[in-house]
Formats: C-alpha cells, structure tokens, sequence
C-alpha cells in the first residue's frame, strides 16, 4: 500500500461545494482507506486535499477540478 492523495482546487466554486466534492470522493473510498483531509487557501484558491491509502499498482490521483 502507498499513500495518495487526490487535491479539490478551485477560485470560483464555494468552500462549501469543494467540502461536498471532497466528502463524496471521501465516502467513495471508504473509511478503511481514508488518512486525512486538509484544506488551505492562498489568493482566493481554495484547495482541499484527501489523503488515502491505495495500492502500488494503483494511478495516482492528483488534481480534480482545474480552474
């Protein structure tokens, strides 16, 4: 198993509606897989981050909404 993480970003969408993506992904997974969520901002760019366990094998996902 390695860890991944897939990252929710965003200038024009709510901090509500990447919370809402990041939870949906999150529940997709499952709660045995999940690590972490975290979340930042810089210049009005909300990001939210999952972080899971996945296998080696598995693609990693890294960004879901580019602006």
């Amino acid at each position: 198993m390695q860890v991944h993480f897939k990252a929710f970003r965003s200038t024009f969408q709510s901090w509500n509606q990447l919370f809402e993506d990041a939870a949906e992904f999150s529940s997709a997974i499952g709660p045995d897989r999940l690590i972490s969520i975290s979340h930042s901002a810089d210049d009005s760019r909300g990001v939210v981050t999952v972080w899971y366990w996945a296998e080696e094998t598995a693609e990693r996902e890294t960004e879901a909404r580019p602006d």
